[in-house]
């Protein structure tokens, strides 16, 4: 994933003080309940984190076998936080847990999980297609089949949001270094389009469709700082600001492309 925006670094430095004074939190507006997808690892699982230590009760999805032991800590340090098993890409687990969560309002859904996958299958001439069924339908068909499976819980929320975790690697207009990462480029464009048709379609049921890049992230600080794509910004960092946002999304906002932090990003 990449940052190109002009004066991001002075923005970042800006981000990161304000975080440690712990006023980033402190704006994050209260809701009931906010489901991530693929919350055990990476931003899911730093979202959903700081989402319980501000109060919310946190629907924290996976899809492995058992509950990965991240959710399990987290649960017993927050009795609010939910763990349940679905693969996105597997209509019957999305229904099937759809329906055990029928009577659930849930104010935020943050679909998180995702194919992050962009090695060498994905290079023109050495394409896997099995592979780029995988990204395509979990990326882009994954959000849909749960966007639409869990409406009715959304339109009983207070604040009515979707957010969809996308990347500057969806825009078609924005410049990009390199070749490759074919099927994961072509996923996040057809989830910005997808999700821009899904906007146009709930506006009428005050339900907010939000795209958003999540910048380039480090997860410890023994990560390189930057990369070929500029400088990264610390997972905490960018949860923290990214709940500021969501937090103060409208209806006004649905359809928007932006960055973590607010900013509109090209399409």
């Amino acid at each position: 994933m990449s940052v190109t925006q002009t004066g991001w670094g002075r923005r970042a430095r800006a981000l990161v003080s304000a975080a440690m004074a712990g006023l980033l939190m402190a704006q994050v507006s209260h809701a009931d309940t906010v489901m991530i997808t693929g919350a055990n690892s990476g931003l899911g699982l730093e979202l959903a984190r700081q989402y319980a230590k501000a109060g919310w009760t946190v629907i924290a999805t996976h899809r492995r076998d058992s509950t990965p032991r991240e959710l399990a800590d987290l649960g017993k340090q927050y009795a609010s936080v939910r763990a349940e098993r679905m693969n996105v890409a597997t209509q019957a687990e999305v229904r099937a847990l759809a329906q055990k969560l029928k009577d659930v309002p849930i104010d935020v859904l943050i679909n998180n999980a995702a194919n992050t996958s962009t090695g060498p299958a994905q290079r023109f001439g050495q394409l896997d297609f099995r592979e780029g069924s995988d990204v395509l339908t979990t990326n882009i068909l994954g959000p849909l089949l749960v966007s639409e499976a869990f409406l009715p819980q959304i339109e009983a929320g207070r604040q009515k949001k979707i957010v969809s975790i996308t990347s500057t690697h969806a825009s078609l207009t924005q410049p990009l270094p390199g070749g490759g990462a074919i099927f994961y480029r072509a996923s996040k464009a057809g989830l910005n389009r997808a999700m821009l048709a899904v906007s146009e379609e709930l506006k009428p049921k005050g339900v907010t469709v939000v795209l958003v890049h999540p910048g380039s992230m480090r997860m410890s600080k023994d990560e390189p700082a930057r990369n070929q794509f500029g400088e990264r910004i610390m997972v905490d960092i960018v949860a923290s600001t990214l709940m500021k946002t969501i937090g103060s999304l409208s209806t006004a906002d649905s359809g928007r492309f932006i960055q973590f932090d607010g900013a509109a990003l090209a399409w």
